[in-house]
């Protein structure tokens, strides 16, 4: 919020957040934790940069939405400029939160590729807009997802459902693959700001124990500390139970 704000009075009143930062705006989450400061005028070039706040060109045919009384890219024009830009697990993370959210339907994402197209950093993220998914409830997830899937170890499911004998659902794993016999690996993402409280470790346990009383499963559980290891520890898994 702070380069957002940095950008847009860097500029004036006539300055547009657009990018990352009018994705900040937008309330989308899975932003890294630090942005370059970025706005837009009309006509500008980034020969007018200063002081560490980037200045784009205004796209052409660009719409804006008012948001804390100053302009913002729309949010299809604020993903576009921003996904070829993010590092790819935080492209995905981004679109993930856009459908989480309800900000966008899927299919409004084809048009959010169209107006990516041609821009420099895309050609590496086409991928990112199929892979995107409502079901991710964190970036956290996201983050860990593309690594599977970059590893070769795509999950079969996302959310997976541990249903009751009421017919009620107890609990849902973040990712799963299926497993001889009818059982499953389930790994979940732990966030501190979700499950570090008192509460979040009683509701965990309760979770847990309720899951793996199934009978069925094998678990695996992992921290934001743990990205870059999901991956080969699932491939090793799997390799000794498929």
């Amino acid at each position: 919020m702070r380069a957002t704000w940095a950008a847009l009075l860097a500029y004036g009143d006539q300055a547009v957040a657009v990018g990352a930062c009018a994705l900040v705006l937008h309330g989308v989450h899975g932003l890294p934790a630090r942005l370059r400061p970025q706005s837009a005028l009309p006509g500008a070039s980034n020969r007018l940069d200063r002081d560490g706040v980037a200045l784009r060109q205004f796209d052409d045919g660009m719409t804006t939405v008012e948001i804390a009384g100053r302009r913002v890219a729309a949010l299809p024009w604020a993903l576009a400029q921003a996904v070829p830009e993010l590092p790819r697990r935080h492209g995905l993370a981004v679109l993930d939160s856009v459908l989480a959210q309800g900000l966008l339907r899927p299919a409004e994402l084809d048009r959010v590729h169209d107006l990516a197209r041609g821009r420099r950093g895309i050609a590496t993220r086409h991928d990112l807009f199929e892979l995107a998914d409502a079901r991710a409830e964190s970036p956290l997830e996201s983050f860990a997802r593309l690594e599977c899937i970059e590893g070769s170890v795509a999950p079969d499911v996302l959310q997976l459902p541990f249903v009751r004998a009421s017919g009620t659902v107890a609990a849902r794993a973040d990712m799963a693959w299926e497993l001889r016999g009818g059982r499953w690996l389930l790994v979940e993402m732990d966030g501190v700001d979700v499950h570090g409280t008192a509460r979040a470790i009683h509701v965990d346990r309760w979770r847990r124990n309720t899951i793996v009383a199934t009978g069925r499963v094998d678990e695996l559980r992992f921290t934001s500390e743990d990205l870059g290891q999901v991956a080969p520890t699932v491939r090793a898994f799997l390799a000794r139970n498929r």
